[in-house]
């Protein structure tokens, strides 16, 4: 695979913009992200500059992307730090410091090539590398309507903590919360750490 998994840097937030948007169209976007595309677009760019600039620069979030050997980036994930003192965006006040795993895309025609495990690789290796705070945990949450993803969080190492909260849009679905331990290896072949 010659694809480079990489921080996004704060310069790059058109490209961040672009495949986000692009996400926001996959057809699994209704069940995999909290925002729609319309939403998303009509965002000003001062918006995605100052998300990408705190996902490139800040110890309490980073953006992961999947670049190809022409340039062109075909995949990304963000990992969020929690605190317990921090306001709860997503889930449960966690217990412990931890890290969350978000807004996971990869293009379609990358899909099965390996992206997905890198790109994974490098944000949980992120999140363990942190020396304050040292990070115990990271999670992530599925939707139970979203098969393919939790197959592949399972098999990448994730397993269900048993914890559930209500989907957005109140239609009695649930995001499932998945979690890998710090100490675990995941069955893509990530390190013990």
């Amino acid at each position: 695979m010659d694809y480079v998994m990489r921080a996004v840097r704060a310069e790059e937030w058109p490209l961040a913009r672009q495949l986000r948007l692009e996400a926001l169209k996959d057809p699994a976007a209704p069940v995999a992200f909290l925002e729609s595309y319309e939403d998303a677009v009509a965002q000003p760019d001062v918006f995605w500059q100052d998300r990408t600039e705190a996902a490139a620069e800040s110890d309490d979030v980073r953006q992961f992307v999947a670049e190809s050997p022409e340039g062109e980036w075909v995949g990304t994930v963000t990992v969020l730090v929690e605190r317990p003192a921090d306001d709860v965006r997503f889930g449960e006040a966690p217990a412990m410091d931890q890290g969350h795993l978000v807004g996971v895309f990869v293009r379609p025609e990358v899909r099965g090539a390996g992206v997905t495990d890198a790109l994974f690789r490098e944000a949980v290796d992120w999140a363990w590398s942190l020396p304050a705070p040292r990070l115990e945990r990271v999670r992530l949450y599925v939707h139970e309507n979203n098969p393919r993803a939790a197959a592949f969080y399972r098999r990448f190492g994730f397993v269900p903590s048993g914890q559930r909260i209500p989907a957005p849009g109140g239609r009695g679905e649930w995001e499932l919360e998945y979690e890998i331990q710090r100490g675990t290896a995941g069955a893509a072949g990530t390190a013990q750490i």
